[in-house]
């Protein structure tokens, strides 16, 4: 039997200032416990490149790309993405991205895979926002649809903040059904309009929101017919989460991951995961939650025999 294919770089990783409150080491260490704990085995994981140039630019704007690269933003657009810039978070930022991409392709070969990072739909096609400096989800499929891989995608967001980048990017394109669910009152503070958008109320636990997951889910699929799911896998809504405001708990969030996941592979769907957002107090416990992710991917993988 094959085995799921996950996706990663020592590149996902660089060097932050001491106390910055963005959990840079979490790609590594996401890999190194799911190795550690079986998960995974070191054949099952694939190595992504940098994208070329003209893909980032199917989405961001050339100006805005390449005063990134460069590192001439002027400091107001900077702080807006939060995180200081180094060639190497230019680099990090790229190889993300085009793991992104290497995930989704292999999710139309294999039916399911999943990014070890990912996730930036703050990004808009001109500045970057809330960590996020290009829209891997966004990049990833304007190059499938530029290359003839798939037509219709639907992009389900379960990340705690509203994926507003991304609802702006594909606000007029009905090839691409962006769907939302996420905390009410938390970051954004303005939202964007996505093809649809379910907000959810402070301090929502784990019942509350798997009924709600669930009244949507098997009906956009449905509809939608995607060629491609996306699936931001954001482990903030947990209740511990420094940035959340939801309850979830672990086993929430893992009912979660195997619910979308089984949901979309069950009806022939194809389905390319990244982890989204998560902040902890304890790097231990953060790095577990997102691992739930692969857990369940692993679990659903298998049970398909995929």
């Amino acid at each position: 039997m094959s085995q799921l294919p996950v996706i990663y770089h020592s590149d996902y990783v660089a060097p932050l200032p001491d106390g910055h409150r963005f959990p840079m080491p979490k790609f590594r260490l996401l890999r190194d416990r799911l190795l550690h704990d079986g998960v995974i085995t070191p054949d099952q994981i694939y190595q992504p490149g940098e994208p070329p140039q003209a893909w980032l630019e199917l989405v961001h704007q050339a100006a805005y790309v390449n005063a990134y690269r460069q590192g001439t933003l002027d400091a107001k657009a900077q702080r807006r993405i939060g995180l200081p810039w180094s060639a190497a978070l230019v680099k990090r930022t790229c190889t993300a991205v085009g793991g992104t991409i290497l995930t989704a392709k292999l999710a139309l070969e294999h039916g399911l895979a999943c990014n070890t990072a990912g996730g930036t739909h703050h990004a808009f096609p001109d500045y970057g926002s809330g960590f996020c400096i290009f829209n891997d989800l966004a990049i990833a499929t304007r190059v499938l649809q530029a290359q003839g891989r798939v037509n219709r995608v639907l992009i389900l967001d379960l990340d705690v903040h509203q994926g507003d980048g991304t609802a702006w990017i594909f606000r007029d394109d009905s090839s691409v059904f962006t769907f939302s669910m996420h905390c009410q009152e938390n970051f954004p503070a303005r939202k964007q309009s996505s093809d649809l958008d379910v907000p959810l109320a402070l301090g929502m636990e784990d019942d509350a929101y798997l009924n709600c997951l669930a009244r949507y889910v098997p009906d956009l699929l449905a509809q939608v017919k995607p060629d491609l799911v996306f699936y931001d896998a954001g482990a903030d809504p947990h209740k511990d989460d420094l940035l959340g405001k939801l309850a979830l708990t672990n086993t929430g969030l893992y009912q979660r991951d195997r619910f979308v996941l089984d949901s979309c592979v069950k009806a022939g769907y194809p389905i390319a995961c990244v982890i989204g957002g998560g902040y902890g107090q304890s790097m231990e416990d953060l790095i577990f939650r997102h691992s739930l992710l692969h857990r369940a991917a692993v679990e659903v993988y298998q049970a398909h025999r995929l």
